[in-house]
């Protein structure tokens, strides 16, 4: 049972959550929800993952309360994986490397774009890109515009490769660092109560409890139906009448970089318009956030233009708003800077580890105590699937391109993915971070230092990723009390599911039309200047390469980096500081001002009003559950819209 205030019992036995109503649920969303996420990311560039998890959810407690059956917290954890999942399916990184919404099939639809556009013909790509990847310019499945075609043959082949590769990847490292991070560090994953709380919310009202948990998620569905309504609502509707659509809120964020570069140049200022970054300050802890506020405001306000006029920031101009400022200012001094942090939070996290292994060897001298009927594996197996799994990518890519280095395949594969991945598997577990930690222009950097000379290593799908956010789902499972296997069983229905729905409805929607095209405003605008930023790199390995991408990573700067980490690191300890300050001010510093300053609102606000008035104890228990409430709220809006914009889409394109 669970506690009054919505504690989980650790006491509680796990339970297997997997079963035909998922599989029931992963057919609806594959065939219902992903042709609107399709749309809204070729139209908007926005996908509704978040809406699909939430309606599905609702929808199938609402389908049993009316067939007299209650589902259990783990069964509806797992339906809300499923969803999330197969949405998220379509964002998984293609060998383009370019993130495409709406399932694996997306990615070679763009492929395809790219090898007909002027900027790889001007470049002189277009003969030279692999046809591993996409069919010769001039085939007749590109000019049909169909995936029924013997030149897609090998593409698609080696794609449905990579996405296998990538899943037991992802599984089997995330597996891995969660064992570390939350069974031997202990680390807490404060956003981990999320989803969790909202599941565990929706559980309640199907057994018709309606306790307080489904109160607070209601109260945060509210807020979200309202404030999405004036968000998306009003944008979509007056767009499909109106020329330039009515937005009375400004989607995505308030940005006043322009403006105040003229006084401080190469600084950042806005905050973001959607209320989840206030609501994600309620429930990260205070420290954290203010670490991430004083890092990112000091980052962005006062060392940026102080660097700027010691010529350390020379890209720069007047007028710049913060995509191009964050670009810039990150090439020309932050990207080294964040590798030296990087590699010190990595170090202070196999330090932690070590201290946990010893403390426990002193304390007891047995292993760490697993909970019982977990659905563990060993450690080790986990480890050697991902080893397989990365030595398979290894194979994979050197026979795509034999001509590139192959110890690079394996830096990325067996060194570069479990650092990265861990360094942030332990600010998740710490911060709640969103994003986790990233060094940008590494893989980049990495191409142009190799002496390689072509462009087919810039479409092959190189195993440098980061799952350390997978560890944070592990923890999720454990506090619903859901069987590790239910999980893999749902992962591999919502793959195999995500894989026909999205082969069969890109088929459909590129048939229908090109794309880009005017139809899909979106992309109409977007993938010229993305086929631009690839060109710029896929021709850069055909010569001398750019010199301002090797200029960027600068050893001394990584030095420099490494030594204030590790300085700030010291100071905090000494002074007996919360750790979590120095975690927040290293996300902050590659953090924009548009999302460090509302979730600091956010944070002000839980600690010092509704905590005060509520009770710390009770506040902390209602945050996770509002957020999943609101997400819910918003989604609801959007799937609406979504709906209403293919309705009436359908019916405008009609020929009578």
């Amino acid at each position: 049972m669970n506690n009054e205030k919505g504690t989980i019992n650790q006491l509680e036995p796990f339970e297997d959550g997997f079963n035909i109503k998922s599989i029931i649920a992963a057919l609806f969303i594959g065939f219902i929800m992903l042709p609107g996420t399709i749309y809204m990311s070729l139209v908007s560039g926005a996908g509704i993952g978040g809406a699909a998890s939430w309606v599905t959810v609702i929808l199938f407690i609402e389908i049993a309360k009316r067939s007299f059956i209650t589902l259990k917290k783990q069964e509806i954890y797992i339906i809300f994986i499923i969803a999330a999942g197969t949405m998220s399916a379509g964002a998984v990184m293609g060998a383009s490397g370019l993130v495409i919404s709406g399932g694996m099939f997306g990615s070679p639809v763009w492929d395809q774009y790219f090898r007909q556009s002027t900027y790889a013909g001007a470049f002189g790509l277009r003969d030279i890109i692999p046809n591993w990847i996409v069919p010769p310019a001039g085939s007749e499945a590109l000019f049909k515009r169909t995936f029924f075609h013997r030149d897609w043959l090998l593409p698609l082949t080696i794609l449905l490769i990579h996405q296998v590769l990538f899943l037991v990847n992802r599984i089997s490292l995330g597996y891995t660092l969660f064992r570390f991070t939350s069974d031997v560090e202990k680390l807490p994953f404060p956003l981990a109560r999320v989803q969790s709380e909202g599941c565990l919310a929706l559980a309640e009202t199907s057994g018709k409890k309606e306790g307080w948990r489904w109160r607070i998620f209601s109260i945060g569905t509210m807020i979200g139906v309202i404030f999405g309504a004036f968000r998306v609502g009003i944008p979509t509707f007056t767009g499909l009448f109106m020329t330039k659509p009515l937005m009375l809120i400004p989607i995505p964020w308030v940005d006043y970089t322009s403006k105040l570069g003229t006084f401080l140049p190469a600084s950042m200022f806005g905050f973001m318009t959607d209320l989840s970054i206030v609501f994600a300050g309620f429930i990260i802890p205070f420290w954290v956030v203010f670490g991430t506020f004083i890092g990112c405001i000091v980052s962005k306000l006062i060392i940026n233009p102080i660097c700027y006029y010691k010529g350390l920031i020379h890209n720069w101009r007047p007028s710049m708003t913060v995509i191009p400022t964050q670009v810039t200012t990150t090439l020309d001094l932050w990207l080294s800077i964040t590798i030296g942090i990087g590699i010190i939070v990595g170090l202070i996290g196999v330090w932690k580890v070590i201290s946990a292994f010893t403390k426990k060897r002193k304390e007891k001298s047995e292993r760490v105590e697993l909970p019982e009927g977990r659905g563990d594996m060993p450690i080790w197996l986990g480890a050697v699937i991902w080893f397989l799994s990365t030595t398979a990518y290894v194979i994979l890519c050197h026979k795509l391109v034999p001509d590139f280095p192959v110890w690079l395949f394996c830096f990325f594969g067996y060194f570069m993915t479990p650092f990265l991945s861990y360094i942030s598997a332990r600010m998740f577990g710490i911060t709640g971070s969103v994003t986790g930690i990233t060094f940008p222009m590494v893989k980049e950097g990495s191409f142009l230092l190799s002496g390689y000379k072509g462009a087919a290593i810039w479409f092959a799908p190189v195993p440098y990723y980061n799952h350390g956010a997978t560890a944070q789902e592990f923890k999720q499972l454990e506090l619903t009390r859901t069987k590790f296997t239910s999980y893999y069983k749902a992962l591999g229905a919502s793959f195999i599911i995500m894989a026909f729905c999205s082969f069969l409805f890109w088929s459909l929607i590129w048939r229908m039309g090109p794309i880009p095209s005017a139809a899909y405003p979106y992309v109409h605008k977007m993938w010229p200047l993305w086929s631009i930023t690839k060109a710029l790199w896929a021709s850069s390995t055909l010569g001398e390469g750019i010199p301002w991408i090797l200029q960027a990573i600068n050893p001394g700067r990584i030095f420099i980096g490494a030594i204030g980490g590790g300085a700030m690191y010291l100071l905090l300890s000494l002074l007996h500081l919360p750790i979590g300050i120095f975690y927040g001010m290293v996300g902050g510093i590659s953090m924009m001002p548009h999302n460090a300053i509302p979730m600091f609102i956010g944070a002000l606000f839980g600690r010092y009003f509704f905590s005060k008035r509520f009770g710390e104890k009770t506040w902390r228990s209602y945050t996770p559950i509002l957020l999943a409430g609101y997400g819910c709220g918003v989604g609801l809006v959007g799937m609406a819209a979504v709906g209403l914009a293919l309705i009436v889409k359908s019916v405008s394109q009609l020929i009578f």
